[in-house]
């Protein structure tokens, strides 16, 4: 850890970009703990001088197809250094961070605002953990619930333009707390393809019966729609992500209202990606799309993206939250969000209405990822925020492109199977306000440098 420190202050104090003194193979990363050692054993020889037999005997507990795939992975891309996973940040996530010693510039991060360790933020949770301490010590109905927490749910809601909001220790929690409150066996949950697992999730914990529809294909949701009816549906969610996290395209929410008022469904839109990252002043995709929120039904989302927290939300009606507080399993039985973690869902909200040249800049910079990527002739698809894919298609290729990255100072997430559909493997790459045009100049040529080696066979 002292050689960690060590470079952490070399890249302080010298303020220079990643890569301009030396990449994963340079100095800061020679010995062992190094980059380049880490993405070719980050398991600690777990996978060396063995095979998956070995590992997994017949019979075990770790002997399912869903371990083998994985462990056949680990074992085919470790070889090659390819694993760019769980990378240890030795600095805040930013758009310049480091990882074991080495200096590199970030673009997977969901801190779209740029606001991780903005001095307001800082002193905010410091006063909340010398008020409340570190823990609430409870669940949010017995005695977990302080002063910040109903400070924080009643600026959420004004700030969403709902009537109420309850506040969760994840955004995770919030989408299972809301499905599961609310629906169960004989109501039928129809979801995007490519709907936030947390939603997938807590439709299977309520006992529903599932469809998905084609990724924001109306016709095909209102076939399904007409098919639960005519199967005996109690009642019908709609679900789906306002900014969908591995395409960044956004729900066409007045078309998906009308639809759901048609047929008396109920939709739940989930803003994990939305809230701080798209809308005018970044209230999210019904500020964006100019729609009314009270026409929604649920509303969740995140507090750890643009929000740089840790949490989650769910909106509606008075009587939803009231509810959902008091017949949700997550809110009474799983520990209530941190007094720091309040505190600082809470500061970010007044920062971001406070201080819009963060939503001006996230704008200017979304522009120019998507450009020049553009430019460079890489397929993005239909992203209209700043969450920019770019599609790859095969995962190796995916894996490699990472890597390769990396030796050249940039830290992007390969995306594969099963978190994008079988041949769409892509770089998820995020703009965020705090990036400068020198980190996207270095970007691009990078990415050109990935494309010339792959191209003579590298």
């Amino acid at each position: 850890m002292e050689r960690v420190r060590e470079g952490s202050t070399r890249m302080r104090s010298s303020g220079a970009l990643p890569g301009e003194d030396g990449g994963i193979g340079g100095a800061t990363a020679s010995g062992p703990g190094s980059l380049a050692e880490f993405t070719r054993d980050p398991f600690n020889g777990y996978f060396e001088g063995r095979s998956v037999d070995e590992i997994i005997p017949p019979g075990s507990l770790l002997d399912t197809a869903g371990v083998r795939r994985w462990f056949d992975l680990f074992s085919a891309g470790l070889p090659e250094s390819l694993y760019t996973y769980q990378l240890p940040l030795g600095l805040a996530t930013g758009p310049v961070t480091e990882v074991l010693g080495v200096p590199l510039i970030l673009f997977s991060s969901y801190s779209y605002l740029g606001l991780v360790g903005h001095p307001r933020l800082a002193a905010a949770v410091r006063e909340a953990v010398d008020r409340f301490g570190t823990s609430t010590g409870g669940v949010r109905l017995l005695t977990g619930t302080n002063e910040l927490h109903h400070a924080l749910e009643g600026e959420l809601a004004d700030f969403l333009g709902q009537e109420a909001a309850a506040t969760f220790a994840s955004g995770y929690d919030a989408n299972i707390a809301a499905i599961t409150s609310l629906f169960g066996p004989g109501d039928y949950a129809l979801l995007d393809q490519y709907a936030h697992q947390s939603i997938q999730d807590g439709v299977r914990m309520a006992g529903c019966e599932m469809r998905r529809f084609r990724h924001n294909d109306l016709e095909d949701l209102e076939r399904r729609l007409r098919q639960a009816r005519n199967r005996g549906a109690r009642r019908v969610l709609i679900a789906v992500d306002s900014v969908f996290s591995m395409d960044g395209d956004q729900a066409p929410l007045s078309d998906l209202i009308a639809v759901k008022q048609k047929h008396g469904a109920f939709l739940l839109v989930d803003e994990a990606h939305s809230i701080g990252a798209i809308g005018a002043t970044g209230r999210g995709v019904c500020e964006e799309q100019g729609i009314d929120p009270s026409t929604i039904d649920i509303l969740t989302g995140s507090l750890s993206k643009a929000i740089p927290s840790s949490g989650g939300f769910a909106a509606g009606s008075e009587g939803f939250k009231i509810y959902v507080q008091h017949g949700s399993a997550p809110y009474i039985f799983s520990a209530a969000m941190t007094p720091g973690n309040a505190a600082a869902s809470l500061e970010a909200l007044h920062i971001l209405q406070e201080e819009p040249e963060h939503m001006d800049r996230l704008r200017v910079n979304t522009a120019m990822l998507k450009n020049g990527l553009t430019r460079l002739g890489f397929e993005t698809g239909r992203s209209n925020t700043p969450i920019v894919p770019l599609y790859l298609g095969d995962e190796w290729r995916a894996y490699r492109w990472a890597r390769m990255l990396l030796e050249q100072g940039i830290f992007t997430s390969a995306v594969v199977y099963p978190a994008v559909s079988p041949g769409q493997a892509r770089l998820r790459l995020c703009a965020t306000a705090a990036h400068r045009p020198e980190h996207f100049d270095r970007l691009f040529a990078a990415l050109a440098e990935c494309r010339d080696t792959e191209a003579e066979g590298g």
